[in-house]
């Protein structure tokens, strides 16, 4: 240990190894014997009359950038403190250009970066580091309709992406994107903000951080966001990229002024929003299938975007994207994993009175324990919450009961299990909310439905399946917390 001190001259004033030596003396024989043990690996490595380095400085140059290379990043500033030497080498590009690619998963971009005369140094300090705490998932403040932003490391770029449902009612079909905003080097040595909303290409733009886990954009051109046709050219414009059809083409009136309503609320932001950090949910063995972000069907309201989770014996869905009537942030399903439903065959299936005789039973036995919570008694449809562990049940024929409407004719038609479970509804402007029951239907580990039997609707939802770096949460109660906020948000 005394060698090691005496290397790295690290940890101990002259006058505590003073005493360390006293007390090591009076140890015996043993301390002896590994003091000149250590002596002599010294002497060995010195090789020749060369005295061995007395401090971390008087190592060679190369053995310290190797040893500043495997440090974070957030404590190099530091380091380049301690002295001249080390402040000279924390120049060299190979420090910074491991921070970027270990950190920040950069590799070939570096090159490209560096060929055009932006160095890994300026790129970590000026702009991955400074904007690092916007990275990951975000949901933005836009009323009742909410939102899901990725801002990731793209290139050269910091981009926020805008994640968009496919166009209704392909609920299978990938993701679409819309870049909202970017960070770059590229025309200076300071980091440049743009804004990407519009179609008149980058603009200048402005981000704040206003506490932790929340930032705002700002467009400060809000003329490029006009197009030259007016507002009833941005609405066209608008209604095809958010619908995929024209007005002429969506013949329900009340999905019209639906439609009309979600234009003139949210163009009112011209790209100024605040945002709040959201994560992924955690996975356990123990869980149903492998929880994570949904596309779902909801009628009028087109698809929207939910986040499954397991708690314990119950699993939930919370709308991350929202509507008038329920909007982002809510718990939209909310399933028992204890209660489950055997279906009848598929000819019993078929008729919407059985399969509601079915549910509601169970409803009822739900709202009994509900009244008598402080029985011991376990009701006897109870069973314990199943689990992937488990083998895998083999798959059983599924229809829809006539009268049931489905904006997707194309649906799985077998399943793995059913539950019971309740979905929220509510009037407009999230006017007299309840919970209403209706079964959950696991088709697949990427697909599972939700029959909303006072509706007479079917939703299918079928999993996201981008890659989303930097939104795990860090732990379940985090998570949680992070629900129970998204919930305060939109009430």
């Amino acid at each position: 240990m005394a060698v090691c001190a005496r290397l790295c001259g690290v940890g101990q004033s002259r006058r505590c190894r003073r005493r360390q030596r006293n007390e090591q003396q009076d140890q015996g024989s043993d301390s002896d014997m590994d003091e000149e043990e250590g002596e002599r690996i010294v002497a060995a490595s010195s090789r020749g009359n060369s005295r061995p380095p007395q401090s971390l400085a008087e190592l060679p140059p190369e053995l310290l950038v190797e040893i500043f290379s495997l440090l974070p990043g957030t404590v190099l500033p530091n380091v380049a403190l301690v002295c001249k030497k080390f402040r000279q080498i924390l120049n060299t590009e190979t420090i910074w250009r491991k921070r970027c690619m270990e950190e920040f998963g950069m590799n070939e971009d570096l090159r490209k970066m560096e060929a055009g005369g932006v160095c890994s140094q300026d790129l970590y300090v000026k702009l991955l580091h400074p904007y690092r705490h916007i990275l990951g998932l975000w949901q933005p403040d836009i009323g009742p309709y909410g939102g899901l932003l990725n801002v990731v490391v793209d290139g050269l770029f910091i981009i926020g992406w805008m994640y968009l449902p496919p166009h209704d009612p392909r609920v299978e079909d990938p993701m679409r994107r819309r870049p909202l905003f970017r960070i770059h080097l590229l025309e200076s040595k300071k980091a440049t903000v743009e804004c990407m909303y519009g179609h008149k290409g980058p603009h200048k733009g402005d981000i704040q951080t206003v506490k932790k886990d929340e930032f705002s954009t700002k467009c400060n051109q809000t003329d490029h966001h006009r197009m030259p046709g007016g507002r009833q050219e941005e609405f066209r414009t608008w209604l095809e990229e958010e619908w995929g059809r024209t007005l002429e083409e969506i013949f329900h009136e009340h999905m019209q002024e639906l439609i009309l309503m979600k234009f003139i609320y949210t163009s009112q932001y011209d790209n100024c929003l605040t945002y709040r950090r959201i994560y992924l949910p955690p996975a356990r063995p123990s869980d149903l299938l492998h929880p994570g972000l949904f596309k779902g069907t909801y009628g009028s309201h087109g698809l929207e975007i939910v986040m499954l989770s397991f708690h314990g014996s119950s699993a939930r869905a919370t709308k991350l994207t929202g509507d008038p009537n329920v909007p982002a942030g809510q718990l939209t399903l909310d399933i028992d994993l204890r209660r489950p439903v055997v279906l009848p065959d598929l000819e019993q299936q078929r008729n919407i009175e059985e399969l509601s005789r079915l549910v509601l039973r169970i409803h009822e036995e739900v709202q009994g324990d509900a009244g008598q919570h402080d029985s011991e008694a376990p009701p006897t449809a109870k069973s314990p919450g199943p689990s992937r562990s488990s083998s895998p049940p083999e798959a059983q024929p599924f229809v829809l009961p006539l009268g049931v409407m489905a904006r997707n004719e194309v649906y799985p038609r077998t399943c793995r299990k059913c539950f019971y479970g309740t979905g929220l509804i509510a009037g407009h402007g999230f006017t007299s909310p309840e919970r209403t029951p209706g079964l959950f239907v696991l088709f697949d580990e990427d697909r599972f439905g939700f029959i909303w039997l006072e509706l007479k609707s079917f939703s299918l939802y079928s999993r996201l399946t981008d890659h989303l770096p930097h939104a795990h949460a860090p732990n379940m109660e985090r998570f949680e917390a992070m629900l129970r906020n998204m919930q305060s948000w939109t009430s």
